[in-house]
């Protein structure tokens, strides 16, 4: 996997991850039309993740030379998708030993027969393992559960992150499908609820880094099916979370410590006089201030006018 071509894939993967970071396109033509003549394997798209890179550059550029390569590129690189599924039924027959070239039904337009035999070997794998700590998810004739598969699919390609990392959104789906039904063993509301939330989270627009974890198998099926929304939270949204929570324990701890400590007032739920209270301007000017008071012993608080 590692030849001389991969070599140069990845070497061109760095030079466009640079590219992007900066947000500077100069030279990306040239890269492109080094790609266009290197043979491109699910493997190197999934490691170098170069996909992803291509389509900003894409997205980036103003360049309709770059555009339309970029493009080009990721057209033909979705067909290593669809590619195994239509090698299937011949199977069998790469088993007999033919020469390729004279009895291939359906021959390829790769330059060399290595390069061939190459990418077809690259191609078969995945689907048989998409997920290789995972099986397959099985089939089922449920509607419901059918149509679920459905919308998550189409959930998972939201953008174009499933074409660049090289994922089969269709069996993610349904992967995601089977460990959410494994869970309730029935497709009732709350199953429906699941799946809801996990259909909305993916095609958040503010939280791209959550699909494209699940894209790349970083979040596994089981793992996301059983997410809650405070773990599918994107960065930004956890972050303010996490601030806001200790605002609130900031601002609980002041109301508790700060005040002065009395025992002019009883406590109506513990009956004890280890209050502290402080006096608050809460009227106009001429009014007299309100006192809150605070129970030191069981946290009782209330308003004393």
């Amino acid at each position: 996997m590692s030849g001389c071509g991969g070599e140069e894939i990845i070497r061109i993967a760095k030079k466009m991850e640079r590219m992007v970071q900066k947000k500077n396109t100069g030279g990306a033509l040239d890269l492109l039309k080094e790609l266009k003549n290197l043979p491109m394997t699910l493997e190197l798209l999934q490691s170098t993740r170069i996909g992803m890179s291509v389509n900003a550059i894409r997205k980036q550029s103003s360049d309709d030379d770059v555009t339309s390569l970029a493009k080009s590129l990721i057209k033909s690189w979705k067909k290593l998708l669809d590619g195994p599924s239509d090698d299937k039924e011949p199977e069998e027959k790469k088993k007999e030993p033919l020469p390729p070239a004279q009895n291939s039904p359906e021959p390829r337009e790769e330059s060399s027969s290595t390069n061939s035999s190459f990418l077809k070997e690259d191609c078969a794998a995945p689907p048989e393992n998409f997920i290789t700590s995972y099986p397959r998810a099985p089939s089922t004739s449920d509607s419901v559960r059918i149509k679920c598969r459905e919308l998550l699919s189409a959930a998972l390609k939201t953008g174009d992150d499933y074409i660049t990392i090289g994922a089969d959104d269709e069996e993610l789906g349904a992967q995601i499908e089977e460990a959410v039904f494994q869970e309730f063993r029935h497709t009732d509301s709350k199953y429906k609820n699941r799946v809801r939330s996990r259909i909305a989270n993916l095609k958040d627009a503010k939280n791209p880094n959550l699909r494209r974890n699940v894209l790349c198998g970083n979040i596994s099926p089981i793992l996301f099916a059983k997410m809650s929304a405070e773990e599918m939270a994107s960065d930004e949204l956890k972050e303010m979370r996490k601030n806001m929570t200790k605002e609130a324990i900031r601002e609980h701890q002041i109301a508790k410590t700060g005040g002065t400590e009395t025992d002019l007032f009883s406590c109506g739920k513990c009956k004890k006089k280890n209050c502290t209270y402080t006096q608050v301007q809460t009227r106009s000017a001429d009014e007299p201030m309100t006192t809150f008071v605070f129970c030191n012993t069981c946290g009782n608080r209330w308003k004393f006018c």
